[in-house]
């Protein structure tokens, strides 16, 4: 019994754990959020043409969509209208993909939930998905941005 009261002294106080842990937990989160905040920053910029580019953009217009979005959001629709932002050289190749292209927005676009469609920065993060599959499909050579010109929930 002797051993055990002299075993206790060298016990941490019990508070320093937390003040740690909280401290490490901030440091943690404010990393996490300069990391996300300055990619999207970079994401966002990175599709904008210099001004010598500009003669050498084309707008290549995607019909628009209606998704239905399912029997959980009570027959309510998504109007989406949107360009694609092409080198000229690279208009005609895109066009003929178009197909391809309206079947990757409509798969994604079928997947998204309500909740998610109508939160404030649901419109960055659809567009930066679409553009990302697009490129896949079409290839990051031919499409440079995607451009929504209607977003519209009913």
């Amino acid at each position: 019994m002797a051993e055990l009261n002299q075993a206790q002294p060298n016990r941490p106080t019990p508070w320093k754990p937390w003040i740690m842990g909280a401290a490490l937990g901030v440091a943690s989160a404010g990393a996490s959020f300069a990391a996300t905040y300055t990619d999207l920053l970079e994401k966002i910029t990175a599709h904008r043409p210099a001004a010598s580019e500009l003669a050498d953009i084309a707008f290549l217009p995607i019909d628009s969509l209606v998704i239905s979005l399912g029997p959980a959001a009570q027959n309510r629709h998504l109007r989406l209208t949107t360009q694609l932002e092409v080198k000229s050289a690279k208009l005609t190749e895109a066009a003929a993909l178009m197909p391809r292209i309206l079947d990757t927005m409509n798969t994604y676009l079928r997947a998204i939930s309500v909740a998610e469609l109508e939160d404030p920065g649901a419109l960055l993060h659809i567009r930066l998905q679409l553009l990302h599959r697009i490129q896949v499909v079409v290839g990051e050579d031919r499409v440079s941005d995607l451009l929504i010109t209607e977003f519209l929930l009913s």
